[in-house]
Parts: C-alpha cells; sequence; structure tokens
C-alpha cells in the first residue's frame, strides 16, 4: 500500500518555504495528517489490540483481591482453580494483543519510513542543479537514512508504547481509584513533581540531536568525498591528514553521543526516586489502613499490585519523551528538505516541443552562478538548423554555463534561450530534454550493467540498437572483452573502466537516445588519438543533419565546425569559421598558436630523445670508439 498523494500539509509552513521553525505541535500535526492518516485502518486495529493489551495489566492487579481473600484467607477449593486459569487466560491475551499491535505498529512506522523517503528523493531528484551546489551531498544522505531511521523509531516503536504505556496507566489509576481514592491520592501525588524535568531533558535532548546530525551529514560528506577521491589521497600521501579530519568529526559525534545518553539517562535515577518515595508512602499508609481495619488486605493488595504495574510504564513514558524528541527533530529536518523548492518550474501554460528545425538561439543572455558575479553577460549566439557550432576559449568563459542554459539546468537572469524559435521557459521539461542529447566530460555512468548504461534515457531500446550505438562509438569490441560483456557492472561511476572506455560508452548512451539537438562538452577529451578518431567518425555521422554545439579546448576538433565562437570572460569576443578566426590573430589565433606550438614542441622533445638515444646506442656499440 503506497500513498500517493502529495505532501502538501506543511507547503505553508513558514514565507521561506523551510520547516526549521516548526513548533512541536505543528510538526505532530503534519506526521499525522501526511503520514499516520492514510493508514488508519491499521492504525484502528492496531489500537485497538494496545487497548486489550493495557487493559490486561489492571485486570491482573484486579485478581490480586481474590488470591489474598478467598485463597489465602478463606480457603475456597474452587477459587483454588477458577483464579490460576483466569490469570492464564488474562496473560494469553494480553501476549496475543502486543504482538498484534507490535507488528501492525511496527508495519505503519516502516511504510512512513518509505514514504517520506519516496517522497523525500523524488523531491530532491526535481530540485535544480542550483540546490546541488549550495547543498552538501552528506547530508542529504544523513536524510534519507539515519533521520528516517530515527522518524521510524518515533512512529513505530515510540509511539506504540507510548499510546500502550499511556493506556495501561490510566486503566490501573482507573483500578487504584476504584479500589481506594485516597490511598490512589497519597500514591500519585509524586508524580506531577516529575513533569516540568522530564520536558526540560526533552528540548535539551532534541537540541543535541539536531547538532548530531549536522555532524552525522559532514562525516557522511567526508567518507564520500574520501572515497570518491582515493586515488588523489594516495597519490599526494594524505592518508594521515584525511585520517585525522575522520578522527575529528568521529570524536565530536562520541561526545555529542555521550551526552544524548547522558540526558537520556537522567530520567532513570529521577523516576527511581519518585517511584520509591510513591512506593514507601503506599506502604505506610496503607499498612496502617489495614491494621487499623479501616481497609480489607485483598484490596490493600490489589491496589499496590496495581502501583507496582503501574511504575514500569510511567518510568517508560518518561523515557520516551527523549526517543520522541528525537524523532521530531529528524522529521523537522526531512521536512525542511520536502519545503525546498525549485527555481526551475514549469509555467501553467508550458507546452510540449515539437521539433521542426532544431534551431538554438541565445538572445542577450546573461547568468550569474554567485549574485553580482555574472558568468555570462549579454551573450548572443545562433546555431542554426543542422549545423555544428562550437564554443571555445579559456577556462571559466562561460561555455558550459551556455550548454546548462539550453536544457534548462538553470534559467537565464535576462534575456532568452530559444529552441525552435520558442523560449526554453514556455516548454514542459520532458519534451525540451527529451530533444537533446548530452555528452559531458563529466562522465556519469551508474553502478550497473554496460546494457543499463547504455540504455539509460531511452529504457525501451532493444539489445539490438543498444550494440549498434556502443558500435558507432567503437565501444563494443572492448565491452566484448569485459567478463560478461554487456552484462558486466561498471562499478560506482564507471570505477570498473578506464576513462576512455567510460567516454565512449557515455558517447554510445548519445546515440542510442538519437536526439535532434545534440551537446557535446569535450566529448572526446578522455581518448586516445585513435579512439578518438574513431569516435570523431561516428559523431561526424550522428551530428549529420542535426543541430549541435560543441565544447572543446582541443581547437584541432573544432576545424570542421560551421562556425565557431570564442567567449572570454563570459563575453562572446570573436565569431566566424576556422581560418576567418585565425586570419584576425585575436585570442582564438593566440590559442590556436599556443596549442600548436605546445605539440610542435612536444614532438620535438621526443625526436630529439629518439636522436639522442641513437647516438647513445651507436657510442656503445661501436667498435671503433
Amino acid at each position: 500500500m503506497t500513498v500517493e498523494s502529495p505532501d502538501t500539509s506543511g507547503a505553508n509552513a513558514s514565507q521561506d518555504g523551510s520547516s526549521e521553525h516548526l513548533s512541536t505541535g505543528a510538526l505532530v500535526t503534519r506526521l499525522v495528517r501526511g503520514y499516520l492518516l492514510p493508514y488508519r485502518v491499521m492504525l484502528g486495529v492496531a489500537m485497538l489490540c494496545m487497548v486489550v493489551a493495557a487493559a490486561s495489566q489492571p485486570l491482573l492487579a484486579w485478581m490480586m483481591e481474590p488470591v489474598v481473600r478467598d485463597v489465602f484467607m478463606n480457603r475456597d477449593q474452587t477459587m483454588l482453580v477458577l483464579v490460576p486459569l483466569a490469570i492464564m487466560c488474562i496473560m494469553l491475551i494480553g501476549g496475543a494483543a502486543n504482538f498484534g499491535q507490535s507488528v501492525l505498529m511496527n508495519w505503519v512506522g516502516l511504510r512512513i519510513v518509505s514514504d517520506l523517503q519516496q517522497r523525500a528523493f523524488s523531491h530532491l531528484i526535481n530540485l535544480d542543479l542550483a540546490f546541488f551546489r549550495r547543498t552538501s551531498t552528506g547530508k542529504l544522505i544523513a536524510h534519507l537514512t539515519s533521520d528516517a531511521y530515527l522518524i521510524r523509531q518515533a512512529t513505530s516503536s515510540t509511539l506504540t508504547s507510548l499510546v500502550k504505556d499511556l493506556l495501561t496507566v490510566t486503566f490501573l489509576v482507573a483500578l487504584m481509584f476504584y479500589e481506594n481514592w485516597r490511598l490512589a491520592l497519597v500514591a500519585f501525588f509524586v508524580f506531577p513533581l516529575a513533569a516540568w524535568p522530564i520536558s526540560s531533558l526533552g528540548k535539551r535532548m532534541r537540541k543535541v540531536v539536531t547538532i548530531t546530525q549536522v555532524e552525522v551529514g559532514s562525516f557522511t560528506t567526508l567518507l564520500t568525498e574520501t572515497f570518491q577521491g582515493v586515488r588523489h589521497v594516495k597519490a599526494y600521501g594524505m592518508e594521515k591528514y584525511e585520517s585525522k579530519r575522520a578522527e575529528a568529526i568521529i570524536e565530536r559525534l562520541f561526545a555529542l553521543y555521550m551526552r544524548a545518553t547522558r540526558t537520556r539517562a537522567m530520567t532513570t535515577p529521577m523516576m527511581e526516586g519518585l517511584g520509591g518515595v510513591a512506593i514507601a508512602v503506599v506502604i505506610w499508609y496503607g499498612g496502617s489502613q489495614v491494621i487499623a481495619g479501616v481497609s480489607e488486605p485483598g484490596a490493600f493488595f490489589a491496589l499496590f499490585t496495581a502501583l507496582l504495574l503501574a511504575y514500569r510504564p510511567i518510568r517508560s513514558i518518561a523515557n520516551l519523551n527523549s526517543a520522541l524528541q528525537e524523532g521530531l527533530a529528524a522529521a523537522q529536518r526531512v521536512f525542511t528538505v520536502l519545503d525546498q523548492e525549485t527555481d526551475i518550474v514549469e509555467r501553467d501554460d508550458a507546452h510540449s516541443l515539437s521539433v521542426n528545425s532544431g534551431s538554438i538561439k541565445f538572445n542577450s543572455a546573461k547568468f550569474s552562478y554567485v549574485d553580482a558575479v555574472p558568468a555570462i553577460r549579454d551573450v548572443t549566439i545562433e546555431v542554426p538548423t543542422g549545423h555544428t557550432v562550437a564554443l571555445v576559449g579559456p577556462s571559466g568563459a562561460g561555455k558550459s554555463t551556455l550548454l546548462n542554459l539550453i536544457p534548462r539546468f538553470y534559467d537565464v537572469e535576462s534575456g532568452n534561450v530559444q529552441v525552435d524559435g520558442q523560449d526554453v521557459r514556455s516548454l514542459t521539461l520532458h519534451s525540451l530534454r527529451k530533444a537533446i542529447a548530452l555528452v559531458s566530460q563529466d562522465i556519469a555512468l551508474f553502478d550497473d550493467t554496460v546494457l543499463a548504461n547504455i540504455a539509460y534515457g531511452r529504457t525501451d531500446a532493444d539489445k539490438e540498437a543498444i550494440v549498434a550505438a556502443a558500435k558507432s562509438a567503437a565501444a563494443h569490441d572492448f565491452i566484448m572483452s569485459l567478463p560478461d560483456g554487456y552484462n558486466t557492472l561498471v562499478g560506482e561511476r564507471g570505477a570498473k573502466l578506464s576513462g576512455g572506455e567510460s567516454q565512449r560508452i557515455a558517447i554510445a548512451r548519445a546515440l542510442l537516445k538519437n536526439a535532434p539537438i545534440l551537446l557535446l562538452d569535450e566529448a572526446t577529451a578522455a581518448l586516445d588519438a585513435e579512439s578518438e578518431r574513431e569516435v570523431q567518425n561516428a559523431l561526424a555521422t550522428l551530428k549529420r543533419g542535426r543541430t549541435t554545439l560543441v565544447i572543446a579546448h582541443r581547437l584541432a576538433t573544432v576545424r570542421d565546425a560551421d562556425f565557431i565562437y570564442v567567449l572570454d570572460k563570459g563575453r562572446v569576443v570573436e565569431q566566424g569559421s576556422h581560418d576567418e578566426l585565425l586570419s584576425k590573430e585575436g585570442l582564438y589565433s593566440r590559442l590556436y598558436s599556443l596549442q600548436f606550438l605546445g605539440r610542435a614542441a612536444s614532438i620535438d622533445v621526443e625526436e630529439s630523445d629518439e636522436i639522442d638515444t641513437s647516438v647513445s646506442s651507436a657510442q656503445v656499440y661501436n667498435p671503433i670508439a
């Protein structure tokens, strides 16, 4: 059973769309309305089981009266048989009820956590790239794992115990007042004194847990970064440095967990002391009444048994408050994520893109990643239908930023981006991105099979089409040499493949998508000369009749582009064909000369080394020397 309705119960939690300052009552209300009520049938049955389980406790206490009166004092043989049978039946029924409520409430708790995780993940994956740029990955993982666990504890274990214990205490107190209301008042006068310290400890616990989860997020981030960058860690000999960083966070977590443990444990001595006072007073006052003949021994023992049985759930309720505060703190953090809003939204009147020509145009586009620091400024670029246009320039010139604006990974601050003469902001995101194939220098492979990675974006493709795409990307041969061919797992981020192999799988993925618009961001950067030549031939076939925007640092790869735009500091400073730009002797010409001279110098050095080596060899083996 899955809840499909969107979580809108807290959409107006705060003016900034955040749940960071929700009160306890608002958090509980949101949890109940959004996540508990959909399972009210299960909750109702579980509640019935709780009532039965709670009622069994005062019944056992009440049975002490006939045990003392009829069995021990009156020596009734019939009651000697009936009372034990009654106690056995009460305990069997109570045990079955406890089993039922435990299974049902744990099911509800796990279901709530699953719903929260699904909604949180679906919401996160639909947020814009700007959110992921400013948010730690470790914190997001902590929200979906450890926070979800705390919420499960609060909703299944804690909530179950709280409700059942409250019912048990209520029934037991009712029995005590039924037996002797004066003695019951004497017994319970001390427990209201614990309300304030328990509440104070709960608030302290919630604060500690909030700080702890921040550290858990930092630790998760450290683990992710270190394990993914382990090659660089080892290359720079930073193992000890990273170990010290991890040790510092682990020690902070240890201190926080101990602080939470101490806070949680403080309720035990407090409740033990109050319980001891209550029991001592009951024995003294109740015993004096029995000695004076005011009260019956059976009634006193029934009340005393009820008090002893009530002590455990009362102590449990005091301890559960800390666990409940942990769950509420975790829920607050998860709701904060759910309340995040994306800047990339579809208009109400957005329509699907029907590609007729596939032309791309930037009209006076401006965009900034950081306020007041434009990444691109007043850029006007046109990519005609079926043509290939290249963007070149030094690092940080704004090339990749322009590429990101086309599929609306970001939105321009002013000006517009058009596809087929239509502002991309007027289109549905699905139709826009369906018309675009992207191959980036940041290779994105998933820990799945080669087949699944190539088919990513076209999961309905048959194997023949996948193999054809792999062949066009010069990937088929090396794929067939893998242990399980197309069914080989590539590892996290393609860790089991070389850089060139991973890039060719990414290119095969774009080839398979067969979109009318092709975006290539250093698509052949990781390939050797031979593989690059094969892939360039495949890309030449793919680009035919398609609108292609290419980013390349190696200018030799864009010489055949129909048009080239040269960017510097977020502006277009030159434009034209390869030959035209060379003749201008501007930035493009300087960049090209630097690359050409650098490559020529490298060739000269290699040739010089070969000459030196041959001369040295001749000197060694020349019998005349």
